[in-house]
Order: C-alpha cells, then sequence, then structure tokens
C-alpha cells in the first residue's frame, strides 16, 4: 500500500508510521504540526508534507505525487474537557475538516481510509465491556464530533463506493520500545504522562477528578492499551478494507483500571510516592469505559502483545525518564 498519514506526527500516528514501514509499506505524513512534531518523522525517514486537510490543493497535490490508496486520518483535537468548554473547536477542526478530507479523497480517487475514533462515541455505557453495537450516546463534542465523521464514512461508502475501517480508541499508553518515539501533548492530559510528571520533578502532586463514581474505589475506570498495540491494528485494518464497506472496531484491553490504580502503579515502576489530591469532577467524564475487543481480535487477527498495565507504564517511563520535556529536549 501507498499510505498517507493525516495527522501522522502525533503521538499515535507516529507509531502506526513504525509499525506500517515495519510491514513493508510506503508511507508519507501530511501534518500542519499545530499539534504534531517534525522529529517524531524523522528517524522513520518517510516525507513529511506540513499542510493542513482543510487545503484541499495541497493535500490534493500530495495524494496523487505520492499514488496514494490509503489514508489514515489521525487530524484531530483530542480533549474532551476542553471540547465541553469549547465546541466549536472540535466540530469544525474534526467534523467539517474530516468532510473536506473526504472530498478531497474522491476528488483524487482515492477510496480507502483508515478513521482514528474514539471510545468517547459510547458516552456514559449502558454495559460493561462495550461492544461495537452498544448504542452510540456520546456525552462530549469531542466524541460527538468524531460520531459525526463516522456517520460520514457510512454515507460516501453507500454512495461513493469508499471502503474503510473505523477504529474506536480506548485509553492509549505506552512508548515505543527503540525510545525514539513517545507521548508528548501541549497540554498534557492523558493520566499516565500527567502522574510520571510528578517523579520527574515537574509536578508537586496528580490531581485525582473525582473520587464519588460509582466505581469500587470511586475513581474513574478506563482500559489502557499500548500504543505499540494499537499501531499493529491499523495495519491489520488497511489490509483489511473491502470496497463500499465500512467495518467499525473497538481497540483495548478488555480490562478496566482505575485512577488510584494506576497512580499505584506509577508508584510501582518509579519507586517514588507520587503524592495525589482529590478535586471536583470534571465536566464530560464518564465513570467507566472498558472496551470488547473480541471482533478486532476475531476478524482482523489481532492479538495485543503488551497488554500489562505495568509494561505500558514501564515503557512510558522510559521515554518520560528519556525525554523529559518531550521533543524539545
Amino acid at each position: 500500500m501507498n499510505v498517507l498519514l493525516t495527522g501522522g506526527a502525533g503521538y499515535i500516528g507516529s507509531h502506526v508510521l513504525r509499525a506500517l514501514l515495519d510491514a513493508g509499506h510506503n508511507c508519507a505524513v501530511y501534518d500542519s504540526l499545530v499539534k504534531g512534531h517534525a522529529r517524531s518523522v524523522d528517524p522513520t525517514g518517510a516525507r513529511l508534507i506540513l499542510g493542513d486537510v482543510a487545503d484541499s490543493r495541497t493535500l490534493g497535490q500530495t495524494l496523487d505525487e505520492n499514488e496514494i490508496d490509503t489514508v489514515i486520518n489521525f487530524a484531530a483535537f483530542i480533549e474532551a474537557g476542553e471540547s465541553v468548554e469549547k465546541p466549536e473547536k472540535y466540530f469544525h477542526n474534526n467534523t467539517i475538516k474530516g468532510l473536506e478530507l473526504l472530498e478531497t479523497m474522491r476528488a483524487g480517487g482515492v477510496k480507502r481510509i483508515v478513521f482514528s475514533s474514539t471510545a468517547a462515541v459510547y458516552g456514559s455505557p449502558e454495559r460493561i465491556p462495550i461492544e461495537e453495537t452498544d448504542p452510540l450516546v456520546p456525552i462530549n463534542p469531542y466524541g460527538a464530533s468524531k460520531l459525526c465523521v463516522e456517520y460520514m464514512l457510512r454515507a460516501y461508502a453507500h454512495v461513493y463506493g469508499i471502503g474503510g475501517v473505523v477504529l474506536r480508541y480506548f485509553n492509549v499508553a505506552g512508548a515505543h520500545p527503540s525510545g525514539e518515539t513517545g507521548e508528548d501533548h501541549t497540554p498534557e492530559t492523558h493520566l499516565v504522562p500527567l502522574v510520571l510528571q510528578v517523579p520527574l520533578g515537574m509536578r508537586n502532586d496528580i490531581k485525582i477528578f473525582g473520587d464519588d463514581y460509582d466505581t469500587p474505589d470511586g475513581t474513574c475506570i478506563r482500559d489502557y492499551i499500548h500504543v505499540c498495540d494499537l499501531s499493529e491494528a491499523h495495519v491489520l485494518a488497511a489490509e483489511a478494507i473491502e470496497h463500499g464497506q465500512i467495518k467499525t472496531y473497538n481497540l483495548g484491553n478488555g480490562e478496566g483500571f482505575s485512577v488510584r490504580e494506576v497512580i499505584e502503579t506509577c508508584r510501582e515502576v518509579t519507586n517514588h510516592e507520587i503524592p495525589s489530591q482529590v478535586t471536583p469532577r470534571r465536566p464530560g467524564d464518564p465513570p467507566g469505559l472498558v472496551a470488547s475487543s473480541r471482533k478486532a481480535i476475531d476478524e482482523l487477527g489481532w492479538k495485543p502483545r503488551f497488554a500489562e498495565l505495568k509494561t505500558i507504564v514501564t515503557d512510558a517511563w522510559a521515554w518520560h525518564q528519556n525525554h523529559p520535556d518531550g521533543y524539545d529536549d
């Protein structure tokens, strides 16, 4: 395949890039670098094109010049809490630009796409673990902005014959074992890197947003998946695209860990006390999100290799110790 990774200089995109190259595919990265990092792409030798997905001229030229047959779209804002405060930012960037991407692909005759979606499309689920057929009732604009694109994809498959795979991520963490690629967000909102900032001396404690949820220890429960396992699923998904069909898969480990359990694992890995402080709940946070990934395992032949939370945290810790300031160090 000749693959274009839109938003491919970000955390997940840069790891998927490595997995695709390892599998023998040709890749180029298209990124505005508003959130991504050129240094995450540099070690791979892949071509990096600076551009916005809304720039149909530059994107169209990129598709043509690189003879792209498959797009994997990571270009999105991902902060659920911010989306509650600034919904227009998320619907414009994630949804409207998602439509513009599909239109540019259609104009260029590119009919294969893997779409980076999210467990946030489920909102507060009625049951755990969550299956792909469960109700889609997002409780924040971030989840809604992604769900809108899922609906667009189905319409484009029906009318224009596009083939695609929707991957609904749960909580992604960890880093590449090479140490060359890891997590670097500004601002950082993900739990594992935030917790690890305490032993790095970058913050005094870690905030726990609410301890009165209907969970065993009162804190939110999430399903954590290693970024390298997630990346392998993208390769399998891209290779499994069928003309005129949109397939949807959850990607998680099928096991939930509370905020307190994650903090305790980070204490064990770092050998640091990591003080915590309980603060009020954040808007838009469901109590629990745990995936059933049985469909991906059965249909794609996907098998997570780094399922243990301690392994995920250990790899993340190795990256952050060597790159305390991310790609800017």
